[in-house]
């Protein structure tokens, strides 16, 4: 009987140990900027951009960050800059006129 707490107790204790250590399945939260730097020029055409993505200020970092995709990768751009912004209203315009 004395065998058998034992073995309980130790299975206890390392399946205690793996659950602390695994996520269990959830979704991973990034807290950091995603954009370290950020790209304000020469503008980037409207016809080269294949996907535009805003991530808003909160906990994660302070700054909106926008990246885009084109054929030739990933980048971040600065969303302060004139181009940009309207670069976000026109992606925003057309992913309204699809979705309708």
């Amino acid at each position: 009987m004395m065998k058998f707490t034992v073995t309980a107790f130790v299975f206890l204790i390392c399946t205690a140990a793996l659950l602390s250590t695994t996520e269990a399945g959830k979704p991973r939260i990034i807290m950091r900027c995603r954009c370290i730097q950020t790209r304000s020029n020469p503008p980037i055409p409207r016809g080269k951009v294949l996907s535009l993505k805003v991530i808003p200020a909160g906990p994660q970092c302070k700054n909106e960050e926008i990246i885009v995709t084109t054929k030739r990768g990933t980048m971040c751009l600065n969303p302060s800059v004139d181009w940009v912004i309207s670069l976000k209203e026109e992606i925003n315009r057309r992913n309204v006129t699809k979705s309708n």
